[in-house]
């Protein structure tokens, strides 16, 4: 807390700017029906062919700021919540709703059950090498 010179008491640093909370952001929802794809790793990739996220009203500047951080480089989730400094639950919400406007489009890896078996690949490896 801090005060001011006529003795008042306030509850937030000057310093810190406007301070917003996450469920501001996401207009209430803790979930997006996309979010089940969007894991840590997932890609988030900038659609080449989308308008422009600032003419849309009904954006957010977080929404803009992930677009234009995906039109430098694909971003993971994670990277994307660190560089806006955003909790990941609210950069998914985010994404998704970037996800249903055709602003972006996320690249999931591959799950690891999907993976092909390290003995198989050894095997083949070691037929290869046989020839």
């Amino acid at each position: 807390m801090s005060a001011d010179g006529q003795g008042t008491r306030h509850w937030f640093d000057d310093d810190a700017g406007p301070v917003v909370r996450p469920y501001a952001m996401t207009r209430g929802r803790t979930t997006h029906a996309a979010q089940h794809r969007l894991d840590l790793i997932a890609v988030v990739v900038a659609e080449p062919h989308a308008d422009d996220p600032e003419a849309d009203p009904t954006l957010s500047p977080e929404h803009v700021d992930i677009v234009e951080l995906c039109r430098k480089a694909p971003q993971s989730v994670a990277e994307l919540a660190a560089e806006l400094d955003l909790p990941i639950g609210v950069v998914r919400v985010l994404v998704g709703d970037l996800v249903d406007g055709a602003f972006v489009h996320v690249n999931r890896p591959v799950p690891p059950a999907e993976l092909p078996d390290e003995n198989i690949l050894r095997d083949v490896i070691n037929g290869l090498r046989a020839l």
